[in-house]
């Protein structure tokens, strides 16, 4: 698994528009906003975003009004489902993934020592990631925020 710029920062964008909701429950948060709060390019994040869209992850309103938001709660969204919806399997080899498997070139892949090790490092790696939920990272980051002064801090 390597986490892709695309993966870094929809985790950065989720955790802004989690901030929002936190803050106005039902309200929506505009594209250039995200982008200005999160120092991301504003075209990447368009992409960014409606992947998240398509994944279940946010939903969104077209039109001056529109913006986008949480599509289930902050508790509900793991770090594994936005990182596979964004750089797909968490396996660093395809012969582990579950999701994407590929034969690879060993003649005795049931004993392959890399494969076995592998293994339990997509194990740890999903365990971790599927249980880490954004409610948390957003928790996390404003206890961060509230310490240290930065341009990081809005007025929402």
């Amino acid at each position: 698994m390597r986490l892709s710029k695309k993966g870094e920062y929809a985790v950065r964008a989720l955790v802004e528009i989690g901030f929002e909701s936190d803050a106005r429950p039902q309200s929506l948060i505009q594209i250039s906003t995200v982008a200005q709060r999160t120092n991301i390019p504003e075209k990447f994040l368009e992409q960014i975003l409606l992947a998240l869209r398509n994944g279940g992850v946010l939903k969104s309103k077209r039109g001056v009004e529109g913006g986008y938001s949480l599509a289930k709660g902050p508790d509900q969204i793991t770090l594994g489902e936005v990182i596979r919806l964004l750089d797909g399997p968490l396996a660093p080899i395809p012969c582990v993934s579950l999701s994407a498997y590929e034969k690879c070139s060993c003649p005795d892949e049931a004993s392959c020592g890399l494969r076995i090790a592998m293994q339990q490092v997509r194990d740890s790696i999903a365990g971790i990631l599927d249980n880490y939920k954004l409610d948390r990272l957003i928790e996390e980051v404003r206890k961060h925020r509230a310490t240290q002064p930065s341009e990081w801090q809005f007025d929402i």
